[in-house]
């Protein structure tokens, strides 16, 4: 493969390099590969990008070297790259994030070695309103995505008391997130407050292996249900995006029964997902986390747990 080439993209001209550049030394994936996947996951990845303040954390020189994050979107961008005019209180000013509406945009940041895409949880049009809510189970060795698999089903289950439905989708490193979609009036101080109150109540319910408070020094060998990403100023790792880690892994819908035989199982393997095979499973199985974009939802005005 040559190192650089000239692209044409839905009409629009980019010219990308260092196709050849390791990224992955451990597993060989190339600059060129981390391309071709995000142009070949976008029809169903798009979707989640869309309106949605992008932070992209960057890897100029793969994985094991230094990245940062980049919040305001290069000066440096094509014309034609939209952003979202988002005011920030820790900078007092306000912030020009990119957004990631179309392929061209996509392959633009792939070229930056963007490697991980960090989205909010609302739309531009609305920064201060969540179109869903998300818990981050991240397990505190020796505990795995098997122990968050368990505390996944049981706060499917509460959720379900509630009458909301949730996703799953593994974060591509090693824990669980869950989506609740809601799609209609909610604010984070709805959000925070509900998902804060079911941690707690996880913790209280099942305190051998649930935390819900943040000192890492409480987490060895238990499940940290992280409510705190729901927050206007916090991003999440957007689905399908991979991760900077020694595999190209990809933070993956995954379907409940799924999580549950992994529980069964006890097999963390089972929930571990390349690029190569997040393709052969969209093909299969079509996009799983649709829903979380569509689905309108409401917050209980009432819960008691």
């Amino acid at each position: 493969m040559s190192d650089k080439a000239r692209l044409i993209v839905e009409g629009k001209k980019l010219a990308v390099s260092n196709l050849n550049k390791v990224l992955y030394p451990k597993a060989g994936f190339t600059k060129g590969q981390l391309i071709d996947y995000y142009i070949r996951i976008a029809p169903v990845l798009l979707p989640h990008l869309r309106d949605r303040p992008l932070t992209m954390k960057r890897y100029p020189n793969g994985v094991d070297q230094p990245f940062f994050y980049e919040k305001n979107c290069p000066a440096h961008r094509p014309s034609w790259v939209k952003t979202a005019r988002v005011w920030s209180e820790g900078n007092q000013r306000d912030m020009h994030y990119c957004l990631a509406q179309d392929l061209p945009t996509l392959v633009w940041a792939a070229n930056l070695a963007d490697i991980e895409l960090h989205t909010s949880l609302a739309r531009k049009k609305d920064v201060a309103r969540p179109t869903m809510m998300v818990f981050d189970l991240d397990p505190g060795a020796p505990a795995d995505i098997v122990q968050c698999c368990q505390v996944g089903l049981w706060l499917r289950d509460l959720l379900a008391e509630m009458k909301l439905k949730s996703w799953a989708k593994t974060s591509g490193s090693k824990g669980l997130q869950i989506y609740v979609p809601l799609n209609t009036a909610a604010t984070f101080d709805q959000t925070k407050a509900l998902s804060r109150a079911l941690a707690g109540h996880l913790e209280h319910e099942h305190p051998k292996l649930v935390i819900s408070k943040m000192a890492r020094a409480l987490r060895t060998g238990k499940v940290f249900v992280d409510w705190s990403q729901n927050d206007e100023h916090k991003t999440t790792v957007n689905v399908y995006s991979l991760r900077a880690k020694e595999q190209p892994t990809v933070s993956t819908p995954v379907t409940w029964d799924e999580v549950e035989r992994t529980l069964k199982k006890k097999n963390a393997n089972l929930l571990v997902f390349s690029s190569d095979k997040v393709l052969q499973r969209v093909e299969k199985m079509g996009d799983l986390f649709e829903p979380v974009e569509k689905l309108k939802q409401k917050i209980p005005r009432k819960w008691n747990l």
